[in-house]
C-alpha cells in the first residue's frame, strides 16, 4: 500500500517551509502542500466547501464553531500563526482617544466581531485597562479593500451595536473620522500615510514584552484543522502531521540561527533571536496542549465572556490527541 495522499492549506510560512519543499515529509503521507498567503480567503474556502484535508484555521471560529458542535473538523495542537496585539490598535487624533480607557463608547472598526486578532485584543485591554466594550458602537468590513467573507462571520449572542460596511474601507473611515478606532489582524493603509492615524501604544513592542512577562500569554491566532471524515477514516494522521509540523518549526529554527550569514533579510536577525529567546525561552513558538494551556484558556475564556461561547470547555475536548515520545 502506498502513502496516504493529503492536501495542506498553509500560509508560506518559515515554520512550514521544510513541509512545502519536502525536507520533512510526515509519516506514511503524500503531502500536497498548498500555500494561501491571505488567511481570510483560506478559512472561508476551507468552512464553505472542504477542499482541503488538512488546512490552517482560525482558532476563535474553530472554537466558537466547535463548542456548537457544528464544525466537521478536527484540531491539530499546532498553531502557525501567532501574535502580539498591542500594536493593533489605531486611532484617529481627534477622537480624544489617549488612554485605553478612553476606547469606551467609541465608534470602533473591525474587520470580523469575532476575528481571533480583535477577540484577544477586547480580552487584554478589558483584562489589563477595564475597557467596556459593550458600549462601543461597532463597524465591521474590510481594513484596507472593501468586504469580508461571510462564511467568517460569527455574532456574539448578546445585544450589540454592529453595523457592516459595504461601501468604505475601514482604513478610509478611521482617517475621515468616522472612525474613532480601528482593531484587528491588519495595519490600515493610512498608517504612515495619514498623520490623523496612529497606534495607541507608540512603544507596543516594549509593552508587548512586559504583558508576556507577568502572563506569559503569546497570543495564538491559528490552529491546523483536519476534515473530520479523514480523521475517522484514518486516526493515525493526527500523529503523523503533529511530528511533522513540530520537526519543520525545529528545523526552521535551526537555519534561522545559522550564524554564518543572515538567512532573513533582517540587518540584526541574531539580535532579534537573542532577544526572543531572552523574553520567550528557548522555543519561543510551542506546540502541543501542556505548553500553551494557559494561552488556550484564556481565549476561550474571553470568547464566553464576549457571548461567542455558552460555557468553557476542557481544552482536551477540543483537540485531536497525539502521542509523541521525546527520545
Amino acid at each position: 500500500m502506498g502513502e496516504l495522499r493529503l492536501s495542506l492549506a498553509c500560509g508560506p510560512y518559515d515554520r512550514t517551509e521544510a513541509l512545502r519543499t519536502g525536507v520533512v515529509r510526515p509519516e506514511g503521507i503524500d503531502l500536497v502542500y498548498v500555500p494561501v498567503q491571505s488567511p481570510p480567503e483560506l478559512f472561508a474556502r476551507m468552512v464553505s466547501t472542504e477542499c482541503f484535508d488538512v488546512s490552517e484555521m482560525s482558532l476563535s471560529l474553530y472554537f466558537i464553531r466547535k463548542c456548537r458542535g457544528d464544525f466537521p473538523f478536527v484540531a491539530l495542537p499546532v498553531f502557525p500563526s501567532r501574535m502580539f496585539r498591542h500594536g493593533y490598535v489605531f486611532v484617529n487624533l481627534d477622537s480624544g482617544i489617549e488612554t485605553p480607557q478612553d476606547l469606551s463608547g467609541k465608534r470602533v472598526g473591525v474587520p470580523e466581531y469575532s476575528q481571533t486578532a480583535a477577540v484577544w485584543i477586547r480580552g487584554i485591554l478589558r483584562d489589563e485597562y477595564g475597557v467596556d466594550w459593550d458600549s462601543c458602537r461597532w463597524y465591521t468590513g474590510g481594513v484596507n479593500g472593501i468586504g469580508r467573507p461571510d462564511t467568517l462571520v460569527e455574532w456574539p449572542k448578546r445585544p450589540l451595536a454592529i453595523q457592516r460596511v459595504f461601501d468604505r474601507t475601514l482604513s478610509e473611515m478611521l482617517a475621515e473620522g468616522s472612525l474613532d478606532a480601528l482593531i484587528g489582524a491588519r495595519i490600515p493603509k493610512a498608517l504612515g500615510r495619514d498623520p490623523r492615524v496612529r497606534r495607541l501604544f507608540p512603544d507596543y513592542r516594549e509593552v508587548e514584552k512586559d504583558y508576556f512577562r507577568r502572563t506569559g500569554v503569546f497570543p495564538i491566532m491559528h490552529t491546523v484543522v483536519v476534515r473530520e471524515a479523514v480523521y475517522r477514516e484514518h486516526p493515525w494522521v493526527t500523529h503523523s502531521l503533529y511530528k511533522a509540523f513540530c520537526a519543520a518549526k525545529a528545523w526552521c529554527l535551526e537555519q534561522m540561527r545559522f550564524s554564518g550569514a543572515l538567512r532573513y533579510t533582517v540587518p540584526w536577525l541574531h539580535a532579534e533571536l537573542e532577544e526572543t529567546e531572552r523574553v520567550l525561552g528557548e522555543d519561543p513558538w510551542p506546540y502541543g496542549l501542556d505548553a500553551n494551556r494557559k494561552t488556550l484558556e484564556t481565549l476561550l475564556r474571553y470568547l464566553v465572556e464576549q457571548g461567542f461561547v455558552d460555557r468553557p470547555r476542557p481544552v482536551e475536548e477540543l483537540f485531536a490527541p497525539v502521542t509523541v515520545v521525546n527520545e
